[in-house]
């Protein structure tokens, strides 16, 4: 994928690492996050995203947006602040206990989004009045709200946090169970391109629908959910909807024996039915003329969750370490201070040269001792690190360290270009 190429002097990056995560954070993703100033915590399950988490977010959500989008997914932007009155139309209301409700000075209820059934139900109804008009998939990325008795596990589980949340409307069951199966590997398509293995887990639809329903899990010790997966083929299940147990004969395949792990939940997909199209009186005509309530179909991504599942997969020891396709920056470019002009002169084209060449660079332009910056720059995680230095200048090629694998190659500025533009 391609990253935005505007690059960055560290020197001018107002966010500064730090030793020390804060004492009342105990996931791992919270802790590195902080520590490398790519999130700011404003209260248990609230996070401010600064410069670097943000450039992560985005290209989370890009890669979550081109697979929407080559499914016929139309990307919008609903209402965060939401009236009561169709709420209480569904029922939610009064159902879904982790609804906030705000009463304004004028005394008229409202919600802020938990979900968007109740907004877009009506939007389509606006659109659609023929089968003609269907399928039709709305999706939006943004903010969500739910007021968590318990948010714990960081980024993972918190009272805001960003969601990609599509629905869709269908003329007839036959088609919706088209798309879902669309849908569902556009699913595993999004958690591929990140680096993660995600099983598509049967569970109970809850509070959104008594139909089963796809949890899409990625297996991680940070996981809240725990999860029986077949060893021979893609069955999975949530355990709290199962009957079966560890070491149990799969009943999908012939051989395969259930295993069981801890997971944590990246996406979901709803069969809703006609609940909210019934509810709100929404119907069109089939192909025999008649009007018919459209069947709908629910599909979630946490974006702001999938950024600390990476971090959790993915981290180890000395920090974090991103996936090429998340990373804030392809290259982290670390110069080491010198009172030679020319290793700063070298450091300055090789920065110019990747950064007109369109790839993304951090550039460690800071005063600091080498020990410092290398214990910065595993910390931040970028993918590549470039080394400028007396030593380097005097070899003629830089020092390129791998940071997921240790792997050190020494290449020119050429050999470098061709490598990252291949």
């Amino acid at each position: 994928m391609k990253h935005s190429s505007n690059s960055v002097r560290q020197s001018q990056l107002f966010t500064k690492t730090r030793k020390e995560a804060p004492k009342d954070e105990v996931s791992k993703n919270a802790q590195l996050l902080i520590r490398a100033g790519y999130v700011h915590k404003e209260m248990a399950g609230v996070y401010s995203y600064l410069p670097l988490g943000r450039r992560v977010l985005e290209h989370i959500e890009q890669i979550v947006r081109e697979e929407m989008d080559a499914i016929g997914g139309q990307e919008v932007r609903m209402a965060t602040l939401h009236p009561s009155e169709p709420w209480k139309q569904t029922g939610a209301w009064d159902s879904v206990d982790v609804v906030f409700k705000i009463v304004s000075r004028t005394e008229k209820e409202y919600t802020v989004g938990q979900s968007e059934e109740e907004i877009v139900t009506p939007i389509g109804q606006e659109y659609v009045t023929s089968y003609k008009d269907l399928p039709l998939a709305i999706y939006q990325i943004g903010q969500k709200y739910r007021d968590e008795l318990r948010a714990k596990s960081g980024i993972m589980r918190g009272r805001e946090f960003t969601m990609k949340d599509m629905y869709s409307f269908h003329e007839t069951q036959e088609d919706f169970d088209k798309f879902y199966q669309v849908a569902k590997d556009a699913y595993l398509k999004v958690y591929e391109r990140l680096g993660l293995v995600a099983k598509a887990t049967e569970a109970s639809g809850g509070a959104f629908t008594k139909k089963l329903s796809y949890e899409f899990m990625v297996l991680t010790d940070a996981g809240e959910d725990d999860i029986l997966y077949c060893d021979k083929c893609p069955y999975c299940v949530n355990i709290e909807i199962s009957t079966q147990k560890e070491g149990d004969a799969c009943t999908r395949c012939v051989g395969g024996t259930l295993a069981r792990a801890t997971a944590s939940e990246v996406g979901n997909i709803f069969d809703l039915g006609t609940k909210y199209t019934t509810d709100f009186n929404f119907t069109c005509k089939n192909r025999e003329g008649q009007e018919v309530h459209p069947i709908m179909g629910c599909f979630g991504i946490g974006i702001t969750r999938l950024m600390g599942v990476i971090v959790e997969t993915f981290a180890d020891a000395k920090g974090l370490v991103w996936p090429e396709a998340v990373a804030p920056f392809r290259v982290h470019l670390v110069e080491l201070t010198s009172d030679s002009a020319d290793v700063h002169s070298e450091a300055a084209e090789v920065y110019r040269e990747l950064s007109e060449a369109g790839i993304s660079v951090l550039w460690d332009d800071r005063d600091a001792r080498a020990g410092e910056k290398f214990a910065d720059s595993d910390l931040l995680g970028i993918p590549l690190r470039v080394v400028v230095s007396e030593k380097t200048l005097s070899a003629g090629k830089f020092e390129c360290v791998h940071r997921a694998s240790g792997r050190v190659e020494h290449k020119s500025i050429s050999e470098l270009l061709g490598h990252l533009t291949a």
